[in-house]
């Protein structure tokens, strides 16, 4: 009976309709209790919706648990362990914010509201391409990481020489530019992802030649994580692919 409940609640299997009856209502459960969160105004079905799917979201926490054993396959620990793995932690941060229809005191500097975004989340377990896409920022994660941290030196480093090169006033026009170090932080970034909005612009002939550098650098940092996530990607793809081959003989 539990093994049963946990193959239902896990992600759907080929062939295995209750699982996949049980994920496209989890699926449909997610998306209708995020539906509040499009509007400014609280409706009064907005109520109904929530009870109903935070009802939903408890059942499924609580039969994640009674069946964590399997999961996790550590016996009896596995009960103790679960609630604080990633999925789970998720799972419990989707459910709380439902209780705020019992009473007004729930409703704490409206973090309630904040905290439904993170069912959003519960897809995670649901989607196959997300899934994969996770294994490979896994696998990646070095690479990755040590783009980050060149990108963030580098972003310090620009908003830094910024700052000293450039007036905090405009003296074209007057306006406050880079009044502190935060408004160089914030044109360093916008500008490393060659984005660029225009509301803070360099007006020194160094700052101008900083701003080249900086979008020039942004596109091969921007370039250099989506081609390692691009061909790690496919090639979890190739490796599925070559898994469901084999199990098909």
């Amino acid at each position: 009976m539990r093994k049963r409940i946990f193959e239902i609640v896990e992600k759907g299997q080929k062939g295995d309709t209750g699982s996949i009856v049980y994920d496209i209502a989890m699926f449909l459960a997610i998306i209708i209790s995020i539906v509040p969160l499009m509007f400014v105004e609280e409706l009064k079905w907005f109520k109904y919706v929530e009870i109903v799917t935070v009802s939903f979201f408890i059942i499924d926490y609580l039969l994640r648990w009674f069946t964590a054993d399997y999961k996790i396959e550590k016996k009896g620990l596995s009960f103790i362990l679960y609630p604080f793995t990633p999925m789970a932690i998720i799972d419990l941060l989707s459910i709380l914010p439902g209780f705020n229809v019992l009473g007004q005191g729930f409703k704490i500097f409206r973090v309630t509201r904040l905290l439904r975004i993170l069912r959003v989340f519960k897809f995670l377990r649901y989607s196959n391409k997300i899934t994969i896409f996770m294994r490979v920022l896994k696998k990646e994660k070095n690479v990755l990481l040590s783009v980050l941290v060149i990108a963030v030196f580098y972003v310090f480093l620009t908003a830094l020489i910024m700052f000293n090169v450039e007036p905090h006033i405009n003296p074209n026009t007057g306006a406050v530019t880079f009044s502190d170090f935060f408004d160089a932080l914030y044109w360093a970034t916008v500008t490393l992802t060659t984005v660029g909005y225009g509301d803070l612009c360099p007006v020194t002939d160094i700052g101008r030649c900083v701003s080249m550098l900086s979008s020039l650098f942004g596109v091969a940092v921007i370039a250099l994580p989506s081609g390692v996530i691009t061909a790690s990607y496919l090639d979890e793809l190739r490796s599925q692919k070559k898994g469901e081959d084999e199990i098909a003989k």
